[in-house]
């Protein structure tokens, strides 16, 4: 028997209607629209209205995942979602993407690794395909960062927005599919980027709400050489694993 691979055969995104430009965030902290393109690219975000969930993002996804496959939200068995900003701590995020689009015979959880979150998912999503116990997983990356981010710290609220974007993973038999993986964690730099107020560890009182720590904390010079020095590593890594060059590679989307 061949193997069975894991395939992409459906992939949609959603953002939220609202936009939030670099002009407007002028008028919020000390910055301007030529030093955040400068130094981020970024011209505009999408931020979620009053009321509007990650939940409703991605029934969206899900709903039109199926729409363009020709098939029934009956019909998936799975969806996982990466996220940091869960409508609630519970129910799971992905047990109420699985009612509001109708996928009503799907289980899923929610997993939680910030910006890694989406791959940690695919590749977790991957291997209940390649188990062959399941044929229609769909995995979903999408945060709400509008919920958790101080809009007086320039530091953050010029990167980060809302959206949620899925996959659709079927099994194949045919050579193609996902082919390889490196996955690593590194908890010592947790200074540098966290939400410290919230969890278990430093919990929300009457006392402390408001505190900067219920926000976003960046270090932006240490996360950003961190992130480009471990993501040119892995992709070294795997590269040498499946005996590629770089001119091997058409795209890189880090």
């Amino acid at each position: 028997m061949n193997k069975i691979n894991a395939v992409i055969t459906a992939v949609h995104g959603e953002v939220p209607e609202k936009v939030l430009s670099n002009f407007d965030l002028e008028k919020m902290v000390d910055t301007n629209d030529e030093w955040i393109i400068s130094r981020t690219g970024i011209k505009e975000r999408r931020i979620v209205n009053e009321g509007e969930t990650l939940s409703d993002l991605g029934a969206k996804v899900v709903k039109t995942i199926c729409e363009k496959k020709g098939i029934s939200p009956l019909e998936i068995d799975m969806v996982i979602v990466g996220t940091v900003t869960s409508d609630h701590r519970f129910p799971s995020t992905s047990n109420l993407i699985c009612h509001k689009s109708g996928a009503t015979n799907a289980w899923g959880y929610d997993l939680s690794a910030a910006c890694s979150g989406f791959l940690y998912a695919l590749v977790t999503g991957q291997q209940f395909v390649e188990s062959g116990r399941y044929k229609k997983v769909i995995v979903i990356g999408g945060d709400i960062m509008s919920s958790i981010i101080n809009y007086e710290d320039r530091n953050t609220c010029i990167i980060f927005g809302d959206g949620c974007g899925g996959v659709l993973l079927e099994p194949s038999q045919e050579d193609l599919g996902i082919i390889d993986s490196v996955l690593k964690a590194d908890g010592s730099g947790k200074e540098y980027l966290n939400q410290k107020l919230g969890g278990s560890a430093y919990p929300i009182t009457k006392d402390n709400v408001g505190h900067p720590d219920m926000y976003v904390y960046q270090e932006g010079r240490s996360v950003f050489k961190f992130a480009v020095t471990s993501m040119a590593d892995v992709s070294a890594e795997i590269m040498e694993r499946n005996n590629l060059e770089g001119e091997d590679v058409d795209w890189l989307v880090p």
